[in-house]
């Protein structure tokens, strides 16, 4: 069974302006199927739909591109295993995506159509639990961590630090998924805001987001002794080996967190470069890490840090929005660059970056957090995969979903 790219892209081409519908049908299907997998769901499917249409997206998007492909996917099975996903897992959701593609596809479904989604399900289906399996005898699929420290900063922003039951290896720049005790089966990801330390701690920088149930649990409710659950560390936004070149950091609020992080391990390497970090928030009093950020400017001369504000008129000093701020100064186009914040920020910023001349190859950053890296948000469990190769059935179309909307 071969992949075929072309026909998967234009089977999904014709589902896209439906997929609202057809993500709400497809968990209907899998529920319907499957019904002891609903409580492995978060009670609230609506940002679990946006979070399937995202991966899905970017999987047949970037099926003529096997190495950075399967570069993702071994990175979700990897994830996975924090969620207790099994092979017969992949199986049922394989089944239940056969028949949605093939419901809303109508009248242009083939039998070589069918084929071409099989084929390229079963193989990502593979690469997954491959990686997943060669993950469990090298790290836990999830860590217990104590909250050791909890600073309210600024109105609905803390700082909150968090020691693993056992060692947690990461790389500057990544990120995360957490867990709250007050909302079980609900994962979000939040940035490292630390290089690693000999006392194996880790930083978090949480803003809380209007409806967002664990910034605000961690934000509001949460104390020290709390046990929270942490997913394995992920991301790509990381320092480059050996580079000597100079650096400019664009953080705009808890963006801050990722950049923080890989300017501190670029001070412990030993390296010298020019650092500049520019901070960006709406107003003064959102800028909740000048104090610490003010000591390590002066442990490290080659450091500055550049506090932007762009929604307060009664700044007395650097105003205006980040993009434009970072244009405001000599060409960067021999720096290695970081950004991290705001979706719309990020974008803008690397557009008017490669405008003027930074190759796009040093230009760091990382998907929005908070876009899916996984279509599971199942209960935590420590356990495996079972290796069983994961195929789809073929599926016959037909049958009502239940009601997944409520």
């Amino acid at each position: 069974m071969s992949l075929n790219p072309r026909l998967v892209k234009e089977s999904f081409s014709a589902i896209e302006p439906v997929m609202g519908k057809a993500v709400a049908y497809f968990y209907g299907r899998l529920f319907a199927a499957s019904p002891h997998l609903r409580g492995m769901f978060p009670p609230a499917m609506d940002v679990q739909r946006d979070r399937l249409f995202s991966a899905l997206t970017r999987v047949v998007w970037s099926l003529d591109s096997p190495d950075s492909l399967g570069s993702y996917l071994a990175q979700l099975g990897r994830d996975h295993r924090k969620y207790g996903v099994l092979a017969e897992h992949y199986t049922a959701v394989g089944n239940a995506l056969l028949a949605t593609i093939k419901r809303f596809a109508g009248d242009t479904w083939t039998d070589e159509i069918e084929a071409a989604w099989v084929a390229a399900y079963t193989a990502a289906a593979n690469i997954m639990i491959e990686s997943a399996e060669a993950d469990a005898g090298v790290s836990p699929a999830w860590w217990p961590a104590e909250v050791i420290d909890h600073e309210l900063r600024a109105p609905g922003i803390a700082v909150v630090t968090l020691r693993p039951g056992t060692p947690m290896d990461f790389v500057p720049g990544q990120y995360l998924n957490l867990q709250v005790a007050r909302w079980p089966r609900v994962w979000r990801t939040f940035s490292i805001a630390n290089a690693p330390r000999p006392d194996n701690t880790i930083r978090l920088h949480v803003r809380a987001i209007s409806g967002g149930w664990v910034s605000t649990a961690l934000v509001k409710h949460t104390r020290i002794g709390d046990t929270l659950l942490l997913g394995p560390p992920v991301g790509t936004m990381a320092p480059p080996a050996e580079c000597m070149r100079d650096i400019i950091c664009v953080a705009g609020g808890t963006g801050l967190a990722p950049l923080k992080a890989i300017v501190e391990h670029v001070i412990a390497s030993g390296r010298r470069p020019n650092i500049h970090l520019l901070v960006g928030a709406r107003t003064a009093a959102e800028l909740y890490d000048l104090a610490d950020l003010s000591r390590m400017e002066a442990g490290f001369p080659w450091l500055r840090v550049l506090p932007v504000v762009s929604d307060d008129p009664g700044y007395d000093g650097m105003r205006g929005p980040l993009p434009e701020v970072v244009q405001r100064f000599h060409s960067w186009a021999d720096h290695e660059v970081y950004v991290c914040g705001p979706p719309a920020m990020v974008a803008e910023t690397v557009r008017r970056l490669e405008g003027d001349g930074v190759p796009p190859a040093r230009i760091h950053c990382d998907p929005a957090q908070g876009e899916s890296r996984s279509i599971y948000h199942v209960q935590p469990e420590i356990q495996g995969l079972s290796g069983r190769t994961a195929q789809p059935n073929r599926v016959e179309s037909g049958g009502r979903p239940g009601d997944v909307t409520r």
